[in-house]
């Protein structure tokens, strides 16, 4: 019997629950957001002052006024963040979204047991590709109903704060991750039998070829920052906040963009970053600052990494 229970609690540690648990967190994420938009769509009251006004007229240059109109009153009572001219049809857009990271968590997962096929250059410029086209379909969907500077926040007065708000949040960041390092937390995964280092950060430890080097490093610090911020934060993100709220919009959101990555062991991580660029976005109404945000800290892990490659500097896995 007791080699028994031995042989099963070995196979049970050598069981990798990734699968699992990307499953999970998407159904979760898809599940919450439909209860609270159903909740929402259900008890909600909407303000008769917003619902009066004429949206359609509104500005780019003053994206509190309308013509003839005065001041408008916030689109929500949370946040910067502008939802009003999101549509039901935009839920079919976060179905896609859903959908298209969803595959690609998964493919990323199974590929994660071996570098070779992520190390071709024709994989990487189609990762990339592929970024650019999710990020194109969202913008379609928004731009014939109102411009990038209202969609986006582009025209940020007070951008100088990003030179405290970024490093600031990866200096966050860092503290996070050297808190789950303390607790134990890389031990336990890697008792689950969990992989513990990412694809991108495999490539930027093993890869010789410097193309390979290239795009990954173009795809980390230029590609994904703008993209990925484009689509989850400038679009997946505020089309559930306007019909299941601040809050889990937050939160499912983050799930997902915590998922798409396709690793178990910065879920966890990723998940608080993603609620930080949310609230960075929130707080300033533009996407500059979650760009610049997630520029600054992918850069720091492409500088850490290739430090640790070709200087030998002794450092923990990293996202």
């Amino acid at each position: 019997m007791q080699a028994i229970a031995s042989f099963c609690r070995s196979n049970l540690l050598m069981t990798d629950p990734t699968a699992m648990v990307l499953i999970g967190s998407f159904a979760t994420a898809l599940s919450l957001f439909v209860v609270f938009a159903l909740v929402r769509g259900v008890f909600g009251r909407k303000s008769p002052a917003v619902a009066s006004v004429d949206f359609s007229r509104m500005d780019e240059a003053t994206p509190h006024q309308t013509p003839g109109m005065g001041a408008l009153p916030p689109a929500l009572p949370v946040g910067k963040v502008p939802v009003w001219f999101y549509k039901p049809l935009d839920l079919v857009g976060v179905v896609f979204v859903f959908g298209v990271f969803g595959m690609l968590s998964f493919a990323s997962l199974r590929s994660s047991n071996s570098v070779a096929p992520a190390m071709n250059p024709v994989t990487l410029l189609v990762g990339i590709g592929l970024h650019f086209l999710v990020a194109g379909m969202v913008a379609i969907l928004v731009v014939n109903r109102v411009g990038w500077v209202i969609w986006l926040g582009l025209r940020w007065q007070a951008w100088y704060w990003v030179f405290v708000l970024a490093p600031g949040a990866v200096l966050f960041m860092w503290v996070v991750f050297g808190g789950l390092q303390i607790s134990g937390y890389m031990e336990w995964m890697q008792s689950l039998g969990v992989e513990t280092v990412q694809d991108t950060v495999k490539l930027l430890q093993k890869s010789e070829d410097p193309l390979i080097l290239g795009l990954m490093g173009l795809a980390a610090v230029v590609v994904a920052p703008l993209c990925e911020e484009t689509v989850f934060r400038g679009y997946f993100y505020p089309v559930m906040k306007k019909f299941a709220g601040v809050w889990p919009a937050a939160f499912c959101s983050s799930l997902v963009f915590a998922s798409a990555h396709g690793n178990l062991t910065f879920i966890l991580p990723l998940f608080v970053f993603g609620g930080v660029l949310v609230f960075m976005y929130e707080k300033t109404g533009s996407i500059w600052a979650p760009i610049a945000v997630h520029f600054c800290f992918n850069s720091a892990t492409v500088l850490a990494q290739l430090a640790v490659r070709y200087h030998a500097i002794p450092l923990g896995p990293a996202p």
